[in-house]
């Protein structure tokens, strides 16, 4: 069995250059895309602010060549505090019981060529959930499955960005503003980071 599974993965190295090569010489990349992100969001609900730090996952499918759709969710779970003095500055992480979760689906409208700037508008709905447990995938399912309950609240996402690709691969850094209602507008920085994969 060790040794079939071997082979298999040893194939598969084989087989990957040939693949990017041939996608190189005629095929396209504009059917669909996948990614995965680091997220900060400077989450301003009042005269106070919060900077959490987390990750996320988006997919999208191109209904054109300068035109896709996105779907995205994301999961902050730490807060991060920053100290400036005269002659320093420190900054540190610490798992926070607050936790938002932000699920966004929308149109994304981007320049041709390998190197892309974007804009986007996206709706959804960003979830507050409270935990003090470690950050497991059983943490991030409680998260999924308190949607719809009383700390979910309509969000707007309007935002801009660049992505770079070098054959399938690439790295996209986006920026906006997430809006959301809750008795009242709150608008709150968000920036992500991450690879993509192009298909």
């Amino acid at each position: 069995m060790k040794k079939t599974m071997w082979l298999a993965i040893f194939g598969l190295l084989l087989a990957v250059p040939s693949w990017l090569a041939a996608q190189e010489g005629g095929g396209n990349y504009d059917h669909a895309s996948v990614g995965i992100f680091a997220d900060y969001l400077r989450f301003s609900p009042g005269s106070s602010t919060t900077n959490f730090i987390g990750f996320g996952a988006r997919a999208g499918f191109h209904v054109s060549h300068h035109v896709s759709l996105e779907g995205e969710m994301n999961y902050d779970f730490e807060r991060n505090y920053t100290t400036i003095c005269n002659n320093c500055a420190s900054t540190t992480f610490v798992r926070t019981r607050l936790r938002p979760l932000t699920g966004l689906f929308g149109p994304k409208f981007e320049t041709p060529g390998p190197f892309k700037f974007f804009v986007t508008g996206k709706v959804g709905f960003i979830n507050f959930t409270t935990s003090s447990a470690a950050v497991t995938p059983g943490t991030v399912g409680n998260a999924i499955t308190g949607v719809g309950g009383g700390g979910t609240h309509f969000a707007m996402y309007p935002g801009a960005g660049f992505e770079g690709f070098w054959g399938p691969f690439g790295l996209r850094l986006e920026a906006g503003d997430e809006v959301y209602l809750n008795n009242g507008t709150f608008n709150n920085l968000r920036v992500t980071f991450g690879p993509q994969i192009r298909f």
